[in-house]
């Protein structure tokens, strides 16, 4: 993929793609960037800019095809083939995530899971199994997996991290508590549900808190200015 295509463009796309899906089980067969734009909580503008990143879609003065554009999209993020997948951290997460039943109608499939916990090891979540950490390397050079999805304690996260990538994996979906530090060409998302809290009690907090975010000095500037 180009790599002068912002990140952000790219994690708009999986939007796209739920919403072309619902247009389409809904009957819609062509959409206006404006509609589009409407269902996805954006401008037309912004349906047109992303879109152009990767080529031309649609005809002016008729909109896009929904079904061919949905099938466009599929190919980009490509997702027209399955994709195998290794859990690291068979917890309560791991479990979470190996049953959530979303994962293989998007062609994500967990072909096993590694923990180096001895009473987990052996037993099977969801008719995955769960092996020992020390087969993780050899497992995914044999499969010939790219995708980890890492749900360990945050002290030991790094480690592991460091271990996946030396044995061939390029992405990594973590909810580990930490900062992972990869090589470049190394794909990571992390998803920590209690800093997404954290941010948003900021847009929470009373408007009578504000001055409670000014640094001191320019706080006693403006009490001065209304002197």
């Amino acid at each position: 993929m180009p790599t002068d295509i912002p990140a952000v463009v790219v994690d708009r796309l999986p939007h796209y793609l739920r919403t072309l899906r619902l247009m389409l089980d809904d009957g819609i067969e062509v959409v206006s960037s404006r509609e589009l734009g409407e269902a996805l909580g954006t401008t037309p503008a912004q349906i047109r800019k992303d879109l152009s990143y990767f080529g031309r879609f649609g005809k002016q003065g008729r909109g896009y095809d929904v079904s061919a554009l949905l099938g466009d999209l599929t190919r980009i993020l490509g997702l027209e083939r399955s994709w195998p997948v290794v859990l690291v951290g068979v917890g309560r997460l791991g479990r979470a995530i190996i049953t959530y039943p979303g994962l293989t109608p998007e062609g994500f499939h967990v072909r096993a899971a590694f923990d180096a916990d001895p009473g987990v090891v052996g037993s099977n979540v969801d008719s995955v199994p769960v092996r020992p950490a020390s087969e993780m390397e050899r497992f995914i050079r044999d499969e010939e997996i790219e995708i980890a999805i890492l749900a360990t304690p945050g002290d030991v996260a790094q480690d592991v991290i460091d271990r996946l990538v030396a044995c061939g994996i390029r992405g990594i979906l973590n909810y580990a508590p930490m900062t992972p530090h990869v090589p470049n060409g190394i794909t990571v998302r992390t998803i920590d549900p209690v800093q997404a809290l954290q941010t948003m009690t900021f847009y929470l907090r009373d408007s009578e808190d504000e001055e409670d975010l000014l640094p001191k000095r320019k706080r006693g500037r403006r009490n001065n200015s209304r002197r």
